[in-house]
């Protein structure tokens, strides 16, 4: 049995936003080399095709929320992309951080949030 994994990842590099861009080329990508990040790089990779996945926003330094801005479905992990079937994008859903701040989190277990998260 395939268990679906949820995920939540950032699209901004440095000050550049690139969500248009990660939905446009249907991927997600972090803004490290692999050996400048080896912890994001390994749970990128542990990422598998059914998983959940969510791009987040910080909502500023100090915030207890952060912007949930899109939904999709992961289709495939190959040459440092997660290829992903968005199914909703410009989304602006606040949701409470849970610290999940940095370029990736997950596998996520957290039922409550997973809920008001994910939920389309």
């Amino acid at each position: 049995m395939n268990t679906k994994n949820y995920w939540v990842v950032g699209a901004t590099w440095e000050d550049e936003n690139l969500e248009d861009a990660f939905y446009r080329r249907g991927y997600w990508e972090m803004g490290y080399k692999d050996t400048d990040q080896p912890t994001f790089a390994r749970k990128r990779d542990s990422i598998m095709p059914g998983d959940r996945i969510a791009v987040k926003r910080r909502d500023g330094r100090g915030a207890k929320t952060i912007t949930i801005k899109s939904l999709g479905i992961v289709k495939e992990v190959a040459n440092g992309k997660v290829f992903v079937d968005w199914h909703v994008t410009k989304m602006d859903r606040q949701v409470p951080s849970k610290g999940y701040f940095k370029t990736i989190h997950g596998p996520i277990n957290d039922e409550s949030w997973i809920d008001k998260a994910f939920r389309l």
